[in-house]
Parts: structure tokens; sequence; C-alpha cells
């Protein structure tokens, strides 16, 4: 594992069981922040409601964390504006924020959509296809940029249990993760390597970068994120903190494929040119002492054309 990345996940890495909401409200108050909490969605009235509905009666009414809930839907055919402005969000839609820009698919519009429509220092977005939604998610987030000011963006990591034909496995979703966006933040931003979920839905950042940094349209955006606040601001202003599990509804394949290719456009899109990309893979295992990180060395060799090897074989010796 690379020095600067051990350092990082020693020093930016939090639970969010560290902070409760109560003692943020002070934090909150005696920097004069204001938070608000942004879901975007599409066709999830059977999640949204009961997210939102958490989030007023907790953080909201219960305790004075989040100053708005906003909810952009991006074009929903069932009952998700209406399950949600019912629970308590203010729900906008993508094609009426910034109307003069038009309007994009993906779930980076709704998000970028969503910068514009709110008014908080702080922003925390949360996927709004959650089961079991727990509020202390948007508490843990909140904890480093509350408490420490040198920290400008906060990422959720989390085990994610993967639903099968033989019940629910404890950990193996996020293959998207796995399998594209893990090898290439290790391969051309080795120094991005320490995120366990960078995929993950469920960050928080401060409006004043945020802004400053390009929101990619589609499934790409979580990535692109990264990529970029992490230039615009340096690795030790990014941060993350583990929330315990996330449950969500799983994608089928043809779909997480979709979404592969996204992600490897938004990467190709801000590909360094440094030469041959790092051969160090860092992946995560979770044990009784807490996350482990493992490297492995996934470099390759590449030898030449089988017809050139004969070739050269049946040379005599001494001639070339």
């Amino acid at each position: 594992m690379r020095p600067d990345v051990r350092r990082w996940l020693h020093h930016r890495t939090y639970t969010a069981d560290t902070w409760q909401a109560a003692d943020l409200v002070t934090a909150k108050g005696a920097r004069g922040a204001t938070v608000s909490v942004v879901l975007p969605a599409l066709d999830e009235e059977r999640t949204v409601g009961s997210i939102v509905a958490t989030i007023r009666q907790e953080l909201v009414e219960r305790c004075p964390l989040v100053d708005e809930v906003v909810v952009v839907d991006s074009g929903s055919s069932d009952r998700t504006a209406e399950i949600a402005s019912a629970a308590g969000a203010r729900v906008v839609s993508v094609d009426t924020v910034l109307p003069r820009h038009g309007s994009r698919p993906g779930k980076g519009e709704a998000l970028w959509k969503g910068l514009a429509a709110t008014s908080g220092d702080l922003l925390v977005f949360v996927d709004s296809d959650l089961i079991a939604f727990d509020p202390q998610f948007v508490v843990g987030l909140l904890g480093p940029l509350l408490t420490d000011p040198t920290v400008g963006y906060v990422k959720a990591l989390y085990d994610r249990p993967l639903t099968t034909t033989d019940g629910i496995v404890p950990s193996g979703g996020g293959r998207v993760t796995e399998l594209v966006a893990r090898p290439l933040l290790n391969a051309f931003w080795p120094e991005l390597a320490g995120f366990v979920q960078p995929l993950s839905g469920e960050y928080a950042g401060r409006r004043e970068l945020l802004e400053q940094v390009p929101f990619v349209s589609g499934y790409g955006v979580e990535l692109g994120l990264l990529v970029d606040l992490v230039a615009l601001a340096g690795l030790d202003a990014l941060a993350q903190v583990d929330v315990g599990t996330r449950q969500h509804t799983h994608q089928a394949d043809a779909a997480l494929g979709r979404m592969a290719g996204q992600i490897l456009q938004t990467a190709l899109a801000r590909r360094p040119d440094t030469g041959r990309p790092e051969r160090e893979l860092l992946q995560f295992l979770r044990t009784a002492d807490g996350l482990e990180g493992v490297s492995w060395d996934v470099g390759v060799v590449e030898r030449p054309p089988m017809r050139s090897v004969r070739a050269a074989d049946a040379r005599p010796w001494g001639r070339t």
C-alpha cells in the first residue's frame, strides 16, 4: 500500500457513531452553517417516502440538524413526487431547475440541479432507493464537515448485502465498484485507492467546493467528483465515514453494464497523461477489527507474437 494512502486511511477514515446529532447542532450553530439534503429520484415510490419522513422526523423536527430536504425528480412515471411531498420534502423537477440549460438524462443531472435548487452551505446527497434507511448516515457524513474546517468532502463507506436466489449474502454488492471503478482509480489516480466505496451514493460536501467542479450527467458522477475534487482541493480535504450496512435495490447485469460504460467514459475523459498505469490494486476486507486493506500486484507482461519468436529461434547463432 502506498504510504500516502496508508496515512490518509488512518487520518481521514471515521465511523458514523463518533457523532451524535445534538452535538452537531451545536457545532453547526457555532459556525452559522446551514444544511441541505438532496435526494435524486426516478420511480422510487417504494422507498423515497420512508427516507424523507425519517430525515424530517429525526433531523429536522426532533433535532434541527437539517434545514431543508429536497427531492429532485427526474421525470418519474409513478407516485414518487406525490409520496415525497406528502412525507415532507420539497419536490422539484429537473425540467424546472435552470430551464435555460435544458435537461439531460441521468443521476448526475439530478444532483447538479439539486445543487442549484438548494441553499445550504453543506449538502448531503442520499440515494432514494435505500431500504431500512438510518438517519445516522446523514449525521456521520456531516460530522467531519462540522468539526474539522479542513475537510471539504465526505463519502460513505459500508457493507452492501447482495440478494441472490439463495438468500442475502452479507457482502457482495458493489459489482461495478470492484470490477470497474476500483481498478480504474488504482491505475490512474492511486492516491484515491483508499476509498472503500468510491461509487457510494451517500456523500456530503461544502457548497464552495461543489460549485467549482463539473457534474457528469450519468452514473459517472461519483467517480468524476472524486477525481475532480482531489485535483481541486487535495487528498487531505477528502474523507470517508463508515456507516455500517447499506441496503438498496439491485440492478440487472445489463443495467450495470450501462453504468460501467458511463463510468469508463468519465474516467477516460479525465485520464492523466502520466505514462504507464500503477500496477497495485488495493481491495478491502471487513474483519473483526474493522477494515483491512489488501494490496495485489495486477501488472501484466505482454509476450511477443509466436511467429516472431519462432523466427528468432530459427536464426543461427551470431546472426541478426
